[in-house]
């Protein structure tokens, strides 16, 4: 059974998120957090395998810092949001799922996430339209939103430069 953290703020999203994880026995959600510091509270005390994280938190949080935190824990994120960021980022997340999203989306989502983490080659079927996954070993395909990053970088320089404004 694959243990998920939920990182959303607004509650009625993240309880129907749950809703739709807990539909499949495969899955189990562990805890729903709002922000960075709720999320490291449940880090410690659910143990997740996997993270579904949205970009944009309450009270000055985002989903990039909660993203590090985790995988610096080991915990893969997929992040899930209806704001893209301009970039791929595959040493950040396994990949992105677009709201909105079906019961379906989600399932789907979270089997090849697996897969991933897993390591597992399968033939993937054609993804789902709000659905993409990064892969670590290639460069990643431009987000649907302005241009990808022109060369890989250490997660933490990227983060920096993204945060001053001088990503480019």
């Amino acid at each position: 059974m694959l243990k998920i953290l939920i990182v959303e703020d607004e509650r009625p999203l993240a309880e129907t998120l749950r809703y739709l994880v807990e539909d499949n026995p495969r899955y189990r959600v562990v805890g729903i957090a709002e922000d960075l510091p709720s999320a490291l509270e449940l880090l410690e005390h659910g143990e997740p395998d996997l993270a579904l994280v949205d970009l944009h938190l309450a009270r000055g949080s985002t989903g990039f810092s909660v993203a590090v935190r985790l995988n610096d824990a080991g915990v893969p994120c997929l992040f899930v949001t209806g704001r893209p960021p301009g970039f791929a980022m595959p040493d950040l997340a396994l990949g992105i799922l677009l709201k909105p999203f079906t019961g379906n989306d989600v399932h789907r989502a979270l089997a090849l996430a697996e897969d991933v983490m897993r390591g597992r080659e399968t033939l993937r079927p054609r993804l789902p339209r709000n659905l993409q996954l990064f892969e670590a070993d290639e460069e990643p395909e431009p987000m649907p939103v302005a241009a990808a990053l022109p060369e890989r970088q250490g997660l933490k320089a990227r983060l920096e430069r993204w945060i001053s404004g001088t990503a480019h």
